[in-house]
């Protein structure tokens, strides 16, 4: 054997184990995409079956498929969406101002509009354009095709003496949902939010508890207020809207998962970019857990508690099915989980003349409070006395104002709690806490805006 041949076969010798396993981990690669091509295709194949599931479920429950449309979108998955992030940051400016982009770029505003609405938009961005493919590609995220005219549409509006004004928004199902812009001295308003139509709750002195609840409202039905309050706060000038409570129709705890992802549009940057600290989310608490599902939610908790007394809240929210003691404790798990900045909670009671507005109750419910300060760190705790609002089925009456007051100071000088009394507003339109409901008389409604409709 030549030298020659005695050195290529020492070299391949030495490199027969290297080419073995490059041959070998070609093949495992071979292995393992293929396994991922499946399990990808397994995945594809499971989300479209969920898909296919929550629409049947949907169906079955009347309720409205959970699809997410623009407006239920952040910035990055709607940049995803319609292929860049300047489409989508031009159509959060316009929705941020009550403007559908669909209207804006798709030549149906008329020009003088148009040009109000430039002025609004950020300096970079006036001059910028959707295409036909843009605006198609938008509408298809959407069920019903767009945000005004489809997931929802301004039906009635109804204006109170002291400005608070009713909107009644009919959903692409036929059925109406309330939300209600407050007005607060000229400097700022706070929008009252739905999160369902109708309640399951059934607190005795509230309207919507006794429609029950026909369904959930989807993220985009959500969002969709506080779309129309901006068209309706810019065309009837309120003062700007920096305050949201979702106080109006439903349990929010019932449909956590749509309002905690309203929350945290409603809060984001480039969005509608309101403070977490003024996002309120107020629970029943039909359960020790409700509290732990707004977790993720940038907002402060709110409790409506009405009676510390087992007993008298029973009678008063009879699907009650916790004592107060375990709805405190699920209460203060939440809070202690949650950052130090966002532990601000507000308990809320409606007094009832005679019901739980005597100093006793007063009392009662400071201890009650007292224990929630003494376990939640840096925990800062409001009690929000709400005066009864009269509804023409139920026999409870609203207490006077020296009796609204005595519980109030009862409760902040003899107990050093921050109380306060909440001053009624829009009762004369049927607007105010407690008296919600998509059935109530519509005398005195106008069913157009003050201004222009556009």
């Amino acid at each position: 054997m030549t030298r020659r041949r005695r050195i290529d076969r020492f070299v391949l010798l030495l490199a027969w184990p290297l080419l073995s396993s490059v041959k070998a981990f070609t093949l495992l690669s071979n292995q393992r995409s293929s396994l991922e091509r499946s399990s990808n295709d397994a995945l594809k194949s499971s989300a479209s079956i969920t898909e296919k599931e929550d629409a049947l479920n949907a169906e079955k429950e009347n309720v409205t498929p959970n699809r997410l449309g623009g407006i239920s979108l952040s910035l990055e998955e709607l940049s995803e969406a319609l292929g860049g992030m300047g489409r989508a940051k031009i159509c959060w400016d316009l929705y941020s101002i009550g403007v559908d982009p669909d209207d804006y770029f798709g030549g149906t505003m008329a020009e003088s509009d148009r040009e109000e609405f430039c002025k609004m938009l950020p300096s970079c961005r006036r001059t910028q354009n959707l295409s036909s493919k843009t605006l198609e590609r938008l509408a298809s995220l959407y069920p019903q095709g767009r945000v005004e005219g489809g997931v929802a549409s301004l039906s009635l509006i109804s204006i109170s003496e002291d400005l608070t004004t009713k909107l009644l928004l009919k959903l692409a199902d036929g059925l109406e949902v309330e939300t209600v812009i407050i007005p607060w001295e000229g400097v700022r308003s706070t929008l009252c939010i739905s999160s369902q139509v109708g309640c399951s709750q059934g607190c005795k002195f509230c309207a919507t508890g006794r429609m029950g609840k026909l369904r959930s409202l989807t993220c985009d039905e959500i969002v969709a207020q506080m779309f129309f309050a901006k068209k309706i706060a810019r065309l009837n000038n309120l003062p700007k809207i920096t305050n949201i409570v979702f106080m109006g129709l439903g349990e929010p705890s019932d449909n956590a998962d749509n309002v905690v992802r309203a929350t945290q549009l409603l809060t984001s940057r480039g969005l509608f970019q309101l403070s977490a600290s003024k996002t309120v989310v107020s629970t029943v608490a039909p359960t020790p857990d409700s509290f732990g599902l707004f977790q993720k939610a940038p907002c402060v908790l709110a409790w409506s508690v009405h009676a510390v007394n087992d007993a008298l809240r029973k009678r008063l929210v009879p699907t009650t099915n916790y004592s107060m003691r375990e709805l405190r404790q699920g209460l203060i798990d939440a809070l202690n989980a949650r950052p130090l900045n966002l532990r601000t909670v507000m308990l809320e009671v409606v007094l009832l003349k005679g019901v739980n507005d005597d100093l006793d109750h007063a009392d009662e419910l400071a201890a009650f409070s007292q224990v929630i300060i003494d376990s939640v760190e840096a925990c800062k705790l409001v009690i929000n006395v709400i005066p009864y609002n009269p509804i023409d089925v139920v026999s409870f009456e609203k207490p006077s104002k020296e009796a609204c007051t005595a519980f109030q100071q009862r409760l902040q000088y003899e107990h050093g709690l921050y109380a306060f009394v909440r001053v009624t507003r829009g009762d004369d339109e049927s607007a105010a806490c407690g008296q919600l409901t998509t059935t109530a008389k519509r005398e005195k409604q106008s069913s157009q805006p003050k201004g222009r409709a556009s």
